[in-house]
């Protein structure tokens, strides 16, 4: 087929808030459509970004829906990306998740793959899904998509993208068996690839790369108001707003700020009881985000003292939305629809828009290189 008529337009599965679709967009993609189950997700969603939103469980949605929808034939589409839900493969699941529904939700993704035969996909997910409690599910997706497409997968460092976070993501790049061939033949060298770091913890033995951003980086640029746990986001810098602290959380948080930044150092009348017995795991819990350093992975519960470090440096409160929200790449006009809860989760769950960048420039130059065949 020839190339030059394809655009480079791309569909977002599984949209959430729409990190994938913001990184994608700075890729110069255009991405016209999400899907979402979630009302308030695709509220945001719809608020910040061009495209429309399929609200709808997207087991309902065929791919000849989407494709009438931007008037395209089945083979046309540049890129189909999506992140099916995955928290019942991530490592910090401890209940018994077998037999929950969203574990078949990635063969929703490869089924519409198969109706649309975009040239490229792109999905991110869970390190659990290719080395957890997720690899047979994803063994047997990999099974669906090889007949037709070559695939290269691999856990990710989001730090290694600008991301000043070190958070670990399952990436998915595939290119259609057709594309494939036409770059060998004109490429003899080419392999498929994953996107190019830009940032390394290592400059001096890597210094074409940028060194890591640090927490201390994404909060100092263009400083936000201080604020008290609990009180409503100030005017004009809307999701600046955290969970609320009880008193002795708040002595727990000072000591621990002078004393090290982990838990570990609080003295007994400070230590929870069940954080008095040896081997407890999760030792980040209660700790100070180190502003020497990425920031730790951003959670659904990022906005909650105990639910990780995600103790404020200076400040006596856990970050706030907004400040999670810059850990994961996303800019300050970026405003999530919700109350601080569901506008948490919508971070927590969001894929970093400049790990999606980083893929999306990797499929551009592709896209450019077949338009000069």
């Amino acid at each position: 087929m020839a190339f030059n008529n394809i655009n480079p337009i791309a569909i977002d599965l599984f949209c959430g808030a729409g990190g994938l679709s913001l990184g994608l967009e700075q890729s110069n993609i255009t991405v016209p459509l999400g899907v979402e189950i979630n009302a308030i997700a695709a509220q945001t969603y719809t608020n910040n970004l061009n495209g429309n939103v399929l609200q709808d469980d997207i087991r309902n949605i065929t791919g000849h829906e989407i494709l009438e929808q931007l008037n395209l034939q089945v083979g046309e589409l540049f890129l189909l990306a999506g992140c099916p839900p995955c928290q019942t493969f991530s490592s910090l699941q401890k209940d018994d998740v077998t037999n929950d529904a969203r574990n078949n939700l990635i063969f929703e993704y490869t089924r519409l793959i198969r109706e649309t035969r975009p040239l490229f996909i792109l999905m991110e997910n869970v390190p659990g899904l290719v080395n957890g409690r997720g690899k047979q599910i994803f063994a047997k997706a990999l099974a669906e998509l090889e007949p037709t497409y070559h695939v290269l997968y691999d856990v990710l460092n989001c730090a290694d993208y600008g991301v000043p976070q070190t958070r670990k993501r399952l990436v998915l790049h595939g290119i259609r068996n057709d594309v494939y061939k036409l770059l060998i033949q004109n490429q003899p060298n080419f392999k498929i690839s994953l996107p190019s770091k830009t940032h390394t913890n290592d400059p001096q033995q890597n210094p074409n790369l940028l060194p890591w951003v640090t927490a201390g980086q994404a909060l100092q640029n263009n400083a936000l108001p201080a604020i008290n746990a609990g009180q409503p986001a100030p005017v004009g810098y809307p999701n600046h707003e955290t969970n609320g602290l009880a008193e002795i959380n708040i002595q727990r948080i000072q000591y621990i700020r002078t004393h090290g930044g982990s838990r570990n150092c609080l003295p007994p009348h400070l230590q929870l009881p069940c954080h008095q017995r040896n081997n407890v795991g999760y030792s980040g819990v209660y700790g100070i985000i180190d502003v020497t350093k990425p920031a730790p992975t951003m959670t659904g519960g990022c906005i909650c003292y105990s639910k990780g470090r995600y103790g404020h440096p200076t400040e006596d409160r856990a970050i706030s939305v907004r400040e999670a929200a810059r850990f994961q790449s996303f800019p300050d006009t970026f405003v999530f629809h919700g109350n601080k809860g569901q506008t948490a989760l919508q971070v927590g769950n969001a894929v970093p828009p400049r790990l999606a960048n980083a893929s999306g420039n990797y499929f551009i130059d592709l896209l450019n290189y077949l338009y000069t065949l």
